[in-house]
């Protein structure tokens, strides 16, 4: 196990040195001119040169390239050319955000998706069958944004002042705060914390307001995520479920489960404990799989939503041509989803004792 995680290990270098060299290229190819985005009306020439001088921008790209190396192997990841304020901190006020949301809907895509999985591979060629797989095509079909729009008017329109009511946007209800201070008093009697993970965790609302007993702001919180959940969720939802039913029934015509059955075990033992365990290795694949949508899907979603997270200030600093930012969000997101694909691999060997990761 250890010798696989290693080797897994050195081969995410050359995986995030080629997003770096990527993003860090297209960055500075496509049209555009931060100077111009950073000083809007005050643009002259003369000015446009020192911005760019004091910014390092006026050196070819391949210093500039190794001067962002060198800052990154030392935990700086730059400062932001349009608000002039440490990276580090955006991303520290920003992704909380978007990992919440991540989270919520991994969870709201796996929970139903295998569920209703199991429903229609359970009832193969039933009734039951036919219409959650035309839910599942149908979930899979829709655009984020859309579905994100739709679920809004709805929930936020139409049944406004009924008990279905849900949070259109914003991450909580206005007037109600939450202070970052809160988990930080928890948690700085803990020696050996990094002042980042800390305030990171501090600005986690939901992790905040259950350490620190905050119920309503908890309530409210979660309250404001179930849309946004269900808008990411949707397509990795029914991507799961049609996986989960494909993996199901080819599992189910085995030999065993014909033995388990002939031993008289219930059903639900049958399909939870036997046959469900040996499908899971290709929907375990595919959950790690759909991270990446989510993290698409989340920024789309923030957007419509109006949540303080990675996507609208990621879209604010594409526009803006702010590499720094844009650069520090691409590397986080594809550092988290190679995380995650890592733990899926290596939760092979738990899942089925067969594999030998050595």
């Amino acid at each position: 196990m250890i010798s696989f995680l290693v080797r897994r290990l050195i081969l995410v270098i050359p995986v995030l040195f080629g997003i770096l060299l990527s993003t860090f290229a297209l960055g500075r190819l496509i049209p555009g001119d931060p100077c111009m985005m950073a000083l809007g009306e005050h643009f002259t020439p003369e000015s446009c040169f020192q911005y760019r001088e004091r910014t390092g921008l006026n050196d070819s790209i391949a210093v500039q390239f190794v001067r962002y190396l060198g800052n990154l192997a030392q935990g700086n990841l730059g400062t932001s050319l349009r608000t002039s304020q440490p990276v580090v901190g955006i991303v520290l006020l920003r992704l909380p955000m978007t990992v919440e949301l991540t989270i919520f809907a991994m969870l709201f895509a796996t929970v139903v998706g295998i569920i209703l999985g199991i429903i229609s591979a359970t009832r193969h060629n039933s009734i039951i069958d036919v219409l959650t797989m035309i839910l599942a095509n149908f979930g899979v079909s829709m655009p984020v944004f859309w579905l994100g729009l739709m679920l809004a008017y709805l929930f936020a329109i139409m049944l406004k002042g009924t008990p279905l009511w849900l949070a259109p946007s914003g991450r909580l209800t206005p007037g109600t705060t939450v202070t970052p201070l809160t988990v930080t008093f928890h948690l700085q009697n803990l020696s050996g914390i990094p002042l980042a993970l800390v305030t990171f965790a501090s600005n986690l609302v939901v992790f905040n307001s259950l350490i620190s007993g905050n119920w309503k702001v908890l309530g409210d919180a979660l309250r404001h995520l179930i849309l946004p959940s269900i808008a990411v969720g949707t397509i990795p939802m029914s991507i799961i479920a049609r996986m989960t039913r494909s993996s199901l029934l080819e599992v189910m015509g085995l030999d065993y489960i014909r033995t388990a059955r002939a031993k008289g075990l219930p059903e639900r033992v049958v399909i939870l404990r036997h046959a469900l365990r040996n499908a899971m290795l290709p929907i375990i694949t595919i959950v790690g799989l759909q991270l990446g949508t989510l993290l698409g899907g989340a920024v789309l979603t923030e957007t419509v939503f109006s949540l303080p997270g990675v996507g609208t200030f990621l879209v604010a600093s594409i526009f803006a041509r702010d590499y720094s930012v844009v650069q520090a969000f691409t590397v986080i997101i594809a550092l988290i989803f190679v995380t995650v694909n890592l733990i899926v691999d290596a939760s092979y060997a738990y899942l089925d004792p067969r594999i030998h990761l050595q």
